[in-house]
């Protein structure tokens, strides 16, 4: 009888299974259904968080926080504006992380076709961080959707604009220091003309959208160089709250899927012809005799109902319970599947 056996490496294989949940967010949640009770808002006046449910109840949880940000070489960082450096610094943060800097140690922008090279830079941006508890281990590529109004305030069907990242499942970024990014657009005809909207992080569970999505009352840029639209005067003369509370009203639903990275390793525990047929359990023996035999001639049978993994100095490291006691003896063999997931 052996009483351990090693595992080689013939007998385990690691795997990796990728888990996916859908996420919806209704406008009617992050704006109206609470009366904003579910917003929280901070002496800092940094950003803004939303909840599901109002804020101050235990069973509220966290779904995502939303700011505001200028470039500090944008048309607007020299407006005489509310908490120009605030957004500044919101911006100078949010870039440092997910872009990075250049050679010159110098902080690069967000850029809007996501290569970091001479093409058109993200300068005015929302910035919506979603919680763990939503995004997981990261936002599944090709799943993000948001749609905002951008008409008047009742707006119609019309007015709606979806925003997600057409084709990202097989065109993502890989040049963040925050992993895996891809970008967003208007409509799954434009990926890969330049015409991104927005970036999403995805391991970090990050929207970046350009303000100058926006038109109507809440207007789009109209040239690379200057805001004339009301959107720049919002961003500039309103606070960091109450951009954030109009970009919120404007939120018609927010949808995407989730994921979480399960790996585990499946450890084959074989049990040969000529092995475990016999137990060291004491109830094995009665009065010196095997209780499993009715004959001395009998060969030894056994019972297996749990598989003891152990480390190299034969200590218990996981144990595996049976569904019901499998049956041992010289003729037959058997192999457990055993699993351990983290």
């Amino acid at each position: 009888m052996s009483t351990y056996k090693p595992i080689s490496s013939n007998d385990s294989v690691a795997t990796r299974t990728l888990l996916h949940e859908v996420i919806p967010l209704t406008g009617t949640i992050v704006s109206g259904t609470y009366s904003d009770n579910n917003i929280k808002n901070y002496s800092h006046q940094m950003f803004q968080s939303v909840y599901d449910y109002p804020y101050l109840s235990s069973s509220a949880n966290h779904i995502f926080d939303i700011t505001v940000g200028i470039s500090s070489d944008s048309a607007l960082s020299s407006s005489l504006g509310t908490q120009i450096a605030k957004k500044i610094n919101n911006y100078n943060q949010m870039a440092q992380l997910m872009v990075g800097y250049n050679t010159t140690n110098q902080i690069q922008k967000f850029d809007q076709d996501g290569d970091l090279g001479g093409g058109t830079k993200i300068k005015e941006a929302f910035f919506f961080s979603f919680s763990r508890l939503l995004s997981k281990d990261e936002v599944k590529k090709g799943s993000f959707n948001l749609q905002i109004l951008t008409g008047s305030a009742n707006a119609t069907p019309s007015s709606i604009l979806t925003i997600s990242d057409y084709g990202a499942a097989t065109d993502y970024r890989t040049n963040s220091p925050a992993g895996e990014f891809g970008i967003l657009y208007t409509s799954s005809a434009t990926p890969n003309t330049g015409s991104g909207v927005g970036l999403i992080y995805y391991q970090a569970g990050l929207v970046v959208l350009t303000a100058s999505v926006f038109n109507g009352n809440f207007g789009p840029r109209s040239d690379t160089s200057t805001y004339t639209s009301s959107v720049g005067r919002y961003i500039t003369s309103g606070s960091i709250t109450g951009s954030c509370n109009g970009l919120r009203n404007r939120i018609y639903n927010v949808q995407f899927n989730n994921t979480t990275e399960l790996n585990s390793t499946v450890y084959f525990c074989r049990a040969n012809h000529n092995e475990f047929n016999y137990s060291t359990n004491p109830t094995y023996l009665s009065g010196g005799q095997v209780v499993v035999k009715n004959n001395a001639s009998d060969a030894p049978v056994s019972y297996i109902t749990t598989v003891g993994l152990y480390s190299a100095d034969n200590e218990l490291l996981a144990v595996a319970k049976l569904s019901e006691p499998l049956k041992k003896s010289i003729d037959n063999e058997l192999t457990v599947r055993v699993r351990l997931d983290y």
